[in-house]
């Protein structure tokens, strides 16, 4: 079995394993053949529940250089492929403890292939550095990993679609598996459908505490909500979430944090 065939099996099993709440199950045929394959070792480590096993840095890079293969090969949504610049896939640490997940790509992650690059994307790093991380330090990534297309001549960004979403939600899925982060952040009432399917006003969602697959999950407002509601209550809301993470984190919160505004 190839490297490319072993993927989509793997892919496949993960997407099973996500949809039914009964295992995979193969012939007893097929587990011999599977067996006596070369590749058994590495399929078998590969199906293995994330709770059941801790990955090594090095492993997890390895996984998701492979799942950015895919996703940069991906021509699920045409529409998208075809108007895209390029994926963005997502950036920081493979062994982080925090990962943030955004909706989808604007414009100028478009052009660089990096999630939250633009103006949304610089607050975010400040919030981060607000609370002694680097964006090195965590990982980021989005729903989407394409831009949404937009009509000729338009400008700005659009949501997702919850189809779109759905069809691009599991590669999502192996980013978390493989990471296993500590502690998931959504930003936005888009990225909170998109991981959860859950539709909610956002003032009933954030600042408190949810779970992904039982990874603890705080619920905040997007970056690009605070540029576009400079209150400065709105940015404490945000500001007093990242408080929570952090003491989820047990991570040491200084007296000029806890009376930090964005």
């Amino acid at each position: 079995m190839t490297q490319p065939a072993l993927d989509l099996v793997i892919a496949a099993l993960e997407r099973i394993r996500e949809k039914s709440d009964r295992a995979p199950r193969a012939s007893r045929t097929a587990l011999a053949r599977l067996q006596d394959a070369p590749v058994a070792a590495s399929l078998r480590e590969a199906c293995t529940s994330p709770t059941e096993r801790r990955l090594q840095p090095r492993d997890k890079a390895d996984l998701l250089a492979a799942v950015r293969e895919r996703v940069g090969a991906c021509t699920k949504c045409a529409h998208l492929a075809c108007s895209r610049t390029q994926t963005v896939f997502g950036v920081g640490n493979p062994d982080a403890d925090l990962m943030f997940i955004g909706e989808a790509p604007g414009a100028d992650e478009d052009q660089q292939g990096e999630p939250f690059v633009g103006r949304a994307g610089q607050l975010l790093t400040r919030i981060l550095k607000a609370m002694n991380f680097a964006r090195e330090d965590v990982y980021i990534a989005n729903i989407l990993k394409c831009r949404p297309d937009m009509p000729s001549g338009s400008f700005g960004n659009r949501p997702p679609t919850p189809t779109e979403m759905q069809t691009c939600r599991p590669y999502l899925v192996e980013q978390i598996d493989i990471i296993q982060p500590s502690v998931l952040v959504a930003l936005g009432a888009v990225a909170v459908e998109g991981l959860l399917g859950t539709r909610a006003a956002m003032r009933e969602l954030r600042g408190r505490w949810h779970a992904y697959n039982n990874i603890p999950l705080m619920i905040t407002y997007h970056p690009a909500y605070l540029l576009r509601n400079q209150a400065p209550s709105e940015k404490r809301k945000v500001w007093e979430d990242m408080l929570q993470v952090l003491e989820r984190l047990e991570r040491p919160i200084s007296e000029r944090q806890r009376n930090y505004f964005l």
